[in-house]
């Protein structure tokens, strides 16, 4: 089992190794690839040291499965190079997401959709991910007709620049900036680029990859996303609608029997998700579970997760073990 890290050299690359370790995936060979200036440097696993090579490279070296983490603009001209040559891509940027196409999966909502025809595969953004980890047990039983949503994104989502940005700060260090200002003491309402219609592109991500990834339409998502200042985790206040009435009881039972869901939510001992605590951890956490007493069947959540983990590298690592155990 060849497997292939792209963008082995960045946040998430660094996360996906180390998860390939933790869980113990059943690699026989490694190649770890990175942009032109990194190749020649080298990366240990499992104290080994392994050599970076380009992309032209590993794609002639023809792995199993390759993962991606580097960027739209290379998955857009890489994946389907080594598609070509029989490699199974999972790709972790937004390239390939909404394209028709392609499946957008989260293990244990969709994988059971793949098949060997696959050959390239998307993971969702960060904050869909642990945003459908808790709301898809809860759209079966109950179906949802709206979700407003407002995100508490850390800087690691903006990449090392930003983690920088924000430790430059609060050491009193001048240095490049990530985001047109301060994030130290402030609150961006802008995460990735603005559209023509006046939301963000993170905002849209999160409007319509819940749809594909349920293949339902029939609900309504709208977000604001915002950037704060700590250094990894996601956190998310969600306001959703169903169909049907709820039992409180019900819902937390039904969370706590999702695989990956942690409930954490007892006001009595201030017991709620944080990202101090999703830190290094795989799970979604969910808490603040209430109801919402302005509007008729409406719920409100608040969902926390490790950005970098679930978000991005655990989620992927996971489409890989399903295709080793199911496909390949």
């Amino acid at each position: 089992m060849k497997i292939a890290v792209v963008g082995a050299t960045g946040m998430v690359g660094a996360v996906m190794l180390k998860l390939l370790e933790e869980r113990q995936f059943p690699l026989t060979e490694l190649i770890l690839v990175a942009s032109e200036r990194s190749v020649g440097k080298k990366i240990s696993y499992k104290g080994v040291d392994h050599t970076i090579v380009g992309l032209a490279t590993a794609v002639e070296m023809r792995p199993d499965i390759a993962i991606f983490s580097a960027g739209g603009e290379t998955s857009l001209e890489w994946a389907p190079k080594f598609a070509e040559a029989g490699t199974m891509v999972i790709d972790n940027s937004s390239a390939w997401r909404m394209d028709p196409t392609k499946k957008l999966i989260v293990p244990e909502i969709n994988a059971s959709i793949l098949t060997a025809d696959d050959k390239i595969i998307a993971n969702p953004n960060c904050s869909t991910i642990q945003l459908v980890m808790a709301l898809s047990p809860l759209h079966d039983k109950y179906k949802m007709k709206r979700v407003v949503i407002s995100t508490y994104q850390s800087v690691s989502g903006s990449g090392a620049k930003a983690v920088q940005q924000l430790e430059n700060e609060i050491n009193g260090v001048k240095g490049e900036m990530a985001y047109p200002y301060p994030i130290g003491r402030n609150a961006l309402p802008h995460c990735d680029v603005f559209l023509e219609n006046g939301y963000t592109k993170e905002e849209m991500k999160l409007a319509m990859e819940p749809q594909k990834i349920l293949d339902d339409h029939s609900f309504a998502i709208t977000a604001t996303a915002v950037r704060i200042p700590t250094a990894g985790g996601h956190s998310e206040s969600v306001n959703v609608q169903f169909e049907t009435d709820f039992e409180l009881q019900e819902v937390r039972a039904i969370l706590s029997q999702s695989d990956g869901v942690t409930v954490q939510d007892n006001t009595d001992t201030n017991t709620y998700p944080m990202p101090i605590y999703a830190n290094g951890k795989d799970d979604v956490f969910v808490g603040r579970i209430r109801r919402d007493e302005t509007q008729e069947n409406s719920l409100n959540l608040w969902i926390v997760s490790d950005n970098l983990r679930k978000g991005a590298a655990t989620n992927t690592i996971q489409i890989a073990e399903y295709l080793v155990a199911h496909i390949l």
